[in-house]
């Protein structure tokens, strides 16, 4: 190997030597720096005042989407009329006032799926490539429909827990009429319904004996539960019973005349809808039935008539 060139190898190895200690000192000095750093802002936080250590320690849902959640809602409040919270609490009382479930949360979720569906019918609207009047109007729906998507929420739920306790009704109103007439008083009575039926009804019935026996009166409690439903029957079951203590009639027969009254209401009413069973199957039976059988029967038929005539024509 010539002298130039063990010379010209030296000084590359000598170059590269230079170079790794410089990066590894650089590194290193750089960590220390950045160590340095977060023992300067743990030092700092740990002198700063609690309440900027418990602002800072705060959880980021607490921090960022609790002050959003409260812009949303407030947005919702200026978008709805001044008597909306009273009939969404109304609402909220049919439905059995789900849990997690309050009129503030209700109100910014209106205004939230009012803007989030507006935007995504926006974007549809320019994927598409619809005209200015369409895109108008197809976005002023999304915003409508997100905006009242969530009273048709609640009122489905409202429909659907009244419904079963329309049905429940009956069999309780009996189980109470005979615990009166074996000798209970109205509140045990009321309290053997709670403990051995489930339900939206047996719910609706707990919260009544919990507030008779967190001193309600009768009358009162029963016509706050008279208040918190639209059904029917259970409004006139409370009211029955406001008139019986008024008046100083027995509960136990009125419970009697109750009870037979909700059962011939229960008969009508499967009486009404077993009537309505033939006219609800006429359009299945004559769309999607009848052409199957007329396909079924006269197919054969009208494919021997067919190869009749193609023979004639031979």
């Amino acid at each position: 190997m010539s002298p130039a060139l063990m010379l010209l190898l030296g000084g590359g190895l000598i170059l590269a030597g230079t170079t790794l200690v410089l990066v590894l000192v650089g590194g290193i000095a750089a960590e220390r720096a950045a160590v340095g750093r977060s023992l300067a802002a743990v030092r700092a936080i740990d002198a700063a005042p609690a309440e900027l250590k418990a602002e800072v320690e705060r959880p980021f849902a607490e921090r960022v989407i609790a002050p959003l959640g409260g812009q949303v809602v407030g947005l919702g409040r200026r978008l709805v009329r001044a008597d909306a919270a009273e009939r969404l609490q109304h609402q909220l009382d049919v439905a059995g006032n789900p849990p997690g479930w309050d009129v503030t949360r209700i109100i910014g979720t209106k205004a939230l799926a009012a803007v989030v569906l507006t935007i995504l019918g926006l974007v549809w609207a320019a994927a598409t490539g619809l005209p200015a009047l369409q895109t108008m109007v197809l976005v002023a729906a999304a915003g409508a429909f997100g905006f009242v998507l969530p009273n048709i929420l609640l009122y489905n739920a409202g429909t659907k827990r009244e419904q079963r306790m329309q049905r429940a009704l009956p069999d309780a109103l009996d189980l109470m009429t005979v615990s009166v007439e074996a000798g209970l008083a109205f509140d045990a009575a009321l309290d053997r319904v709670v403990r051995h039926t489930t339900g939206p009804l047996a719910q609706e019935f707990a919260r009544l004996l919990q507030e008779m026996q967190i001193g309600v009166g009768r009358t009162e409690a029963m016509r706050a539960m008279a208040e918190r439903t639209t059904l029917a029957d259970l409004r006139s079951f409370s009211l029955a019973i406001v008139q019986a203590d008024q008046l100083g009639v027995p509960i136990g027969r009125v419970l009697r005349v109750q009870s037979r009254e909700m059962r011939t209401k229960r008969r009508q009413r499967a009486e009404e809808k077993a009537m309505k069973v033939p006219v609800k199957i006429v359009v299945p039976l004559v769309l999607f039935i009848l052409p199957c059988l007329f396909l079924i029967i006269g197919g054969p038929a009208a494919i021997q008539v067919i190869k009749g005539f193609g023979g004639l024509g031979g």
